[in-house]
């Protein structure tokens, strides 16, 4: 006699396996690991998202190659040294570095406008109006360091003025800065001057008030950390304001006035007090690699002791350039210290380059070969 099959059990029919409270639970399951994964890509954009002044995006992938550094020009229009700076790369490998100019907005660097093929079409797109002692002059560094930040090649951001000049040649700048990993700020304590705002407080304390040349050089994070940022710029855009005679009221009273709004330049105070407040002192060679001679009338009353002096034929001979290479330390009053130049743990000479330099002042170094061998059509002949 057969036997009849066993009927399956409960447990293991297709209806038990597709059961509605195991179809819901799958359903939540899927649901709540969708949300978690939303959850996360909103936490990298948001933690990768830039500056709404100055947006660089995602970091750029990572390129093989030598690193470069990038040569940022702050110019009112044109760059009236072009020659010099054309001698200069022209003794380069050109894989090494990058040129970025932030001048007028609409202003174009083309053969009409400029003798170096080295500056064509290096202007950037996005430039704005800059008006001397405000905070446009931080936007326009901001707007430059964004721009270098998108080639990935780019490890060092040198900002450089339109009457600058190198001291040496490339080769030996390149190996300098390059060699440190640091950036050079020039940074210190300020006591006495009345620049800074108590309405600051508490976005910018007091204690990390600093000043000092807006001539730096940052290494990649430091230039990214400047573009990155949202809460100290503001507050000096809002706070820091250069104050002109006629907004101070007048001429009688103008020192009393400006202690009481606080006159203040923010490009001599924005960088060195942003890293101040980030605890990055330490990361810092505190100096600028860029020479000026100030002004040194005894007359309180002459403007002109508030500016840099500028150099012209006379003041740029052989001697005269030795005596600035041979500049080894640096003394900073405020802060009683001794800043002897060094650039990885070994002595070096402090500045590498200098200003302001008239043109004829300009044409002289370049005839002793400072910065490379000088070939004078190059002044005539943009192709060459």
């Amino acid at each position: 006699m057969k036997k009849r099959p066993t009927p399956p059990s409960s447990s293991s029919s297709p209806q038990a396996a597709f059961s509605p409270s195991r179809l819901w639970l799958g359903l939540q399951l899927l649901f709540w690991a969708s949300v978690f994964a939303c959850s996360l890509a909103l936490i990298r954009i948001a933690a990768r998202s830039a500056s709404p002044d100055a947006v660089v995006g995602e970091e750029p992938p990572v390129t093989v190659g030598p690193s470069k550094i990038a040569f940022l020009f702050l110019a009112r229009s044109n760059l009236p040294l072009d020659f010099v700076w054309h001698t200069f790369f022209q003794n380069a490998e050109e894989e090494k570095f990058s040129i970025y100019v932030h001048s007028e907005p609409g202003f174009v660097f083309d053969k009409t406008t400029t003798r170096s093929p080295f500056f064509f079409g290096r202007h950037l797109r996005d430039s704005i109006k800059v008006i001397w002692g405000e905070s446009t002059m931080v936007e326009a560094e901001r707007l430059l360091l964004a721009s270098a930040l998108k080639d990935p090649s780019n490890q060092r951001f040198a900002l450089i003025s339109d009457s600058c000049v190198p001291l040496y040649n490339f080769s030996y700048i390149y190996d300098y800065v390059m060699s440190s990993p640091k950036s050079f700020v020039d940074s210190f304590l300020v006591k006495k001057e009345g620049r800074y705002s108590p309405k600051m407080f508490p976005t910018i304390p007091r204690d990390r008030w600093r000043k000092g040349s807006q001539w730096i050089t940052l290494v990649r994070k430091h230039a990214k950390i400047v573009v990155d940022d949202t809460v100290v710029f503001p507050a000096f855009r809002r706070f820091c304001k250069h104050l002109t005679g006629e907004a101070l009221g007048g001429k009688q009273k103008n020192k009393e006035a400006a202690q009481e709004e606080h006159d203040c330049i923010t490009d001599e105070h924005y960088v060195q007090t942003l890293f101040s407040m980030t605890q990055l002192d330490d990361e810092l060679e505190r100096r600028t690699l860029t020479y000026t001679s100030w002004n040194q009338s005894i007359d309180v009353k002459d403007k002109r002791s508030w500016h840099p002096k500028t150099f012209e034929f006379a003041d740029a001979s052989p001697q005269d350039i030795i005596e600035i290479k041979s500049i080894n330390h640096i003394y900073y009053e405020t802060e009683y210290r001794t800043e002897w130049c060094q650039c990885n743990a070994k002595f070096v000479p402090c500045f590498l380059f200098a200003r302001k330099f008239s043109r004829s002042a300009a044409m002289r170094i370049l005839n002793d070969d400072l910065v490379g061998p000088f070939d004078a059509g190059s002044l005539f002949f943009p192709d060459s």
